[in-house]
């Protein structure tokens, strides 16, 4: 985690750098190729990372037994899913470069989903260590060659080609580690065993579709139906988005596996999403209202943009941010419905979020752009979490925190005041103006009991011991 803790920041700056050098359409069309790729790419698992990872940790003979299948059987579903990938894009409208740099992307993509699917034979044998390297190895083999480019001209075609390059040869060695620590696995087809393993995992992919699509389908739609540019200003501004929603994306899951285990213990999923919601959002409020006055400051390195489009991404951003922060709220009570039998109605809700984000960029994107893709997001991400808050409330039987909900909205409208005054009568610095506004932030959470002394205390002991 910390190692992706480190290389996150340095990838983020560096696409930053990369989009000033290529042009907002020649990288919004890359991104827009990228979503496609993305959720087909996905889908083409069908959870056998997952379970793969749970039958080797359980029964060590899985490996032997069923890898000499399953390793032909995955690498099948990438060449199918490649096919599918650009078969889709020729089908939407892609022809020529853009279909050949749509096949790049994808078999880029497939190449490192097989590489996840091999770095989770070290996971089950729990050598950890090696997995985290692994898992941060292909990007700063990217940043290495990305850094190696800038001197020397950096185009679209060259980007992708070393993205497909840093895949091949992260799987090379991966597959190579593998052999080392579990001897050659010879590939042995038995199409019993093929049937039995897609047939328990066929059932996640239609779950990771909706999702999939549910991220990604702005992108594809703004490149589609608006331009490559808008595509690249959305691109801009989502990149951050992506960046700190990886906080929830570590969080959240250990709160899944909390309410996991106090499945059909109403009381005690109650003080796990009482607690959760503070950890969740108190962190991501100030990340918030930081972006929301002060985001602009985010595009330092877009020197090559002009004014007006370092505003529009800025707009985008600050309307995005805004999805995060209806997130922040209510991702957590997601987490707890998908360990009830509610489930399915998460997935009604996310595929019902599906529907509605895509009408509503048919409607817009064409005349709006990139900002309407963002406010679409919103509406969609507020209607779902809306849902979420009723389902746990009225249907999960678990007491919402209203109390807790109203002093989290006392510190966010807060600071958000403290903020415009500071930019009304102080006009400082963005930095010297941020101090202040945490200091003020500090100062509310302990004032509104979000978090109270006595446990800054206990905290404060912990450490100390």
């Amino acid at each position: 985690m910390l190692l992706n803790l480190l290389v996150k920041p340095g990838w983020v700056v560096l696409e930053n750098v990369v989009q000033d050098r290529l042009g907002h359409a020649a990288f919004g069309l890359f991104t827009a190729l990228s979503a496609l790729t993305l959720v087909l790419a996905t889908v083409s698992d069908l959870g056998l990372t997952h379970y793969s990872v749970k039958r080797v940790a359980a029964e060590p003979s899985f490996l032997s037994n069923f890898f000499p299948t399953l390793l032909p059987l995955r690498g099948a579903l990438n060449g199918v899913a490649l096919v599918a990938m650009v078969a889709l894009g020729w089908l939407i409208g892609y022809r020529g470069a853009a279909l050949g740099l749509l096949a790049a992307i994808g078999a880029g993509l497939l190449l490192a989903q097989y590489g996840q699917f091999l770095r989770g034979t070290l996971q089950a044998h729990q050598h950890f260590n090696t997995d985290a390297v692994l898992s941060v190895f292909e990007k700063f083999l990217l940043l290495g060659l990305v850094l190696a480019l800038l001197p020397v001209g950096l185009t679209l075609e060259r980007y992708v080609g070393v993205r497909l390059a840093a895949a091949g040869f992260t799987v090379v060695v991966l597959y190579a580690l593998m052999t080392r620590f579990f001897g050659r696995v010879r590939y042995r087809w038995r199409w019993q065993q093929a049937r039995t393993v897609l047939r328990e995992t066929a059932p996640f992919a239609i779950i990771t579709l909706l999702y999939g699509v549910n991220e990604r389908v702005d992108m594809v739609m703004l490149e589609r139906l608006a331009s490559p540019t808008e595509a690249g200003y959305y691109a801009g501004a989502y990149r951050w988005v992506d960046a700190v929603m990886m906080y929830l994306w570590t969080v959240l899951p250990l709160f899944f596996a909390r309410f996991s285990g106090a499945a059909g213990r109403p009381e005690e999923q109650r003080e796990l999403l009482w607690f959760g919601q503070r950890i969740v959002t108190v962190p991501l409020l100030f990340v918030c209202a930081f972006v929301l006055f002060r985001g602009e400051v985010l595009f330092w390195q877009f020197t090559r943009s002009t004014p007006a489009e370092v505003a529009r991404m800025a707009w985008c951003l600050k309307i995005l941010f805004v999805n995060v922060l209806v997130h922040a709220f209510f991702a957590l009570y997601a987490s707890l419905l998908n360990t009830t039998p509610l489930v399915g109605a998460v997935s009604r809700l996310v595929a019902l979020s599906v529907a509605l984000n895509v009408a509503l960029n048919v409607v817009f994107l064409p005349r709006f752009g990139a900002v309407a893709a963002a406010w679409n997001t919103l509406v969609c991400a507020g209607l779902v979490s809306g849902c979420y808050v009723w389902l746990v409330q009225r249907r999960a039987g678990v007491p919402v925190p209203w109390g807790l909900l109203a002093r989290l909205g006392g510190v966010l409208a807060g600071v958000a005041g403290g903020w415009c005054a500071l930019q009304r009568f102080l006009l400082l610095g963005w930095l010297p103006e941020t101090v202040l506004a945490g200091l003020l932030f500090a100062g509310l959470v302990v004032a509104l009991g979000v978090v109270r002394p006595a446990e800054l205390r206990q905290l404060r002991g912990k450490l100390g011991k």
